[in-house]
Order: structure tokens, then C-alpha cells, then sequence
């Protein structure tokens, strides 16, 4: 049997507040600032800062749902034009 830890479910857990907080952290990614590094380790902090983003953004388009204690992401990847 796989081992589950303990995410705090004493807690009251609010999904609204999880999307707000990776909308935020989406963000924050654009707003950092480029460290002083050059060559191959710029372009390496730049991939990671668009995968951050990229991450972070979808989560804070999700639509979550918490039943019976499972945690449910609902994330539209379809173009704008394609939505109902």
C-alpha cells in the first residue's frame, strides 16, 4: 500500500485560495529579475523561468473542485476560439 502524507488535512483547505496563490507565484516569475550570469547559464535561467511561468499560469487557470477529499484541476488548454 503506497503511503499518502498528511497535506495538512487538519487545516481548512481552500482551492480558490491555491489557484490565487499560483496566480501570484505566475507573476512573480515574470517579474524576476535576470541574475548576473551569462552564456550557457542565462539561457538555462531563462527555460526555467518560462517553465516556472508556463506551470504557475495553468494551475492559476484552473478550475478546482475538493470532493470527498480528492482535489480536482480542471485546465481548458484549448485556444481561446475553441472554448464554450
Amino acid at each position: 500500500m503506497r503511503h499518502r502524507p498528511n497535506y495538512g488535512r487538519a487545516v481548512s483547505f481552500e482551492p480558490s485560495a491555491m489557484i490565487a496563490r499560483f496566480k501570484e507565484r505566475a507573476a512573480a516569475v515574470r517579474k524576476r529579475p535576470l541574475p548576473p550570469v551569462a552564456g550557457e547559464e542565462r539561457q538555462h535561467f531563462i527555460a526555467q523561468a518560462n517553465t516556472d511561468f508556463q506551470d504557475f499560469a495553468m494551475i492559476g487557470d484552473a478550475e478546482a473542485s475538493l470532493e470527498d477529499g480528492v482535489l480536482t484541476l480542471r485546465i481548458d488548454l484549448r485556444p481561446a476560439d475553441k472554448r464554450s
